[in-house]
């Protein structure tokens, strides 16, 4: 099968180095360029220094639009600019990682109209896209742990919490990414203000044709550096046997996300491209807790698997992955 060629704007930081780890190992890809301005001519193992003798690449300033997809692993806002400033072939599938495009009044650039690139959500949609808006790592663990209930409809208010890794806060030092801060600590932050509420209400109101949750985050800073828990708390007239029953009904067909009888925990999900879910129940009160790997399957994981959509390959191609557990 011939390969196609995928570039990577942004190749210098964490989803950056992700996507690179990933398309260097999938069958169907050749990385044609990795596009850093500050790092041009150095080696790609110069900065991802575990990549040392898996590629001989190197960081350009240079972009060639004679590709077949196009990662945008950008900072927050960046993207929309840089598709202003740089002519993209409308022929060029897009996947941005940023936040950019992820709300339907937002989902407009001048050449490419953008999908919300949820799979479990949007599968069909993405199959036929030419450029997708891939979720945010808490969106995304926190969707795929209420989904179920909201194509129910059976969410009306959901008080959530998660804890995340310090790569969730980007590559960039700040005063609580520092390990001297980090370590032996933990920290809420944004509480109830998170920037990812707006596409989680976006996805329910979707699921349940137009009556949206009201949704109360708090999310927390952890003392660990990948990875995401999430647990929310619901209010539900039915037993568990029968919510259990719409878990598994809904995820049937989705290969990713695994409903879990037993306690869950971070170790399952890190460095793979999975999503755990487990529900608990006492009276009325259901608690569903989601893990994922906030660098994968919340950012540069799923946008493989929207690649893989979009060419018509299988949703795991590329992507199966270990876990490390020990």
């Amino acid at each position: 099968m011939k390969k196609i060629k995928a570039g990577i704007i942004g190749g210098a930081g964490y989803t950056g180095g992700e996507t690179i780890r990933l398309l260097l190992r999938h069958p169907h890809v050749e990385i044609a360029f990795v596009h850093s301005r500050s790092n041009a001519g150095k080696n790609i193992s110069q900065l991802h220094a575990d990549l040392i003798g898996e590629t001989t690449l190197q960081y350009t300033d240079q972009i060639d639009t004679s590709i077949d997809v196009l990662f945008l692993c950008l900072g927050h806002g960046e993207s929309r600019q840089f598709l202003k400033e740089t002519t993209i072939p409308a022929s060029v599938r897009i996947i941005d990682l940023a936040n950019d495009f992820r709300l339907k009044k937002e989902n407009q650039s001048a050449s490419h109209s953008f999908i919300y690139g949820l799979p479990e959500l949007n599968r069909d949609q993405i199959k036929t896209a030419t450029a997708i808006a891939n979720p945010g790592c808490f969106a995304t663990a926190i969707q795929l742990g209420l989904l179920p209930l909201a194509k129910a409809g059976l969410l009306q208010e959901v008080y959530t919490t998660g804890i995340t890794g310090s790569t969730g806060a980007g590559q960039s030092l700040s005063a609580t990414s520092h390990f001297s801060w980090r370590a032996n600590n933990i920290q809420a932050y944004k509480t109830l203000t998170h920037q990812h509420l707006s596409e989680i209400s976006e996805s329910l109101s979707q699921e349940s044709n137009g009556n949206p949750a009201s949704i109360h985050f708090v999310p927390w800073r952890g003392d660990f550096t990948r990875g995401i828990f999430i647990s929310s708390t619901v209010s539900v007239e039915k037993p568990l046997k029968e919510i259990t029953t719409l878990f598994q009904d809904y995820y049937a067909t989705h290969p990713f996300v695994h409903l879990s009888a037993e306690s869950i925990f971070l170790k399952q999900v890190v460095g793979t491209n999975k999503a755990v879910v487990q529900l608990e129940m006492q009276g009325n009160k259901l608690v569903i807790h989601t893990a994922i790997d906030n660098l994968l399957k919340g950012a540069a994981g799923q946008a493989v698997q929207n690649m893989n959509l979009l060419f018509g390959w299988n949703e795991t191609t590329g992507l199966q992955l270990k876990a490390n557990y020990f």
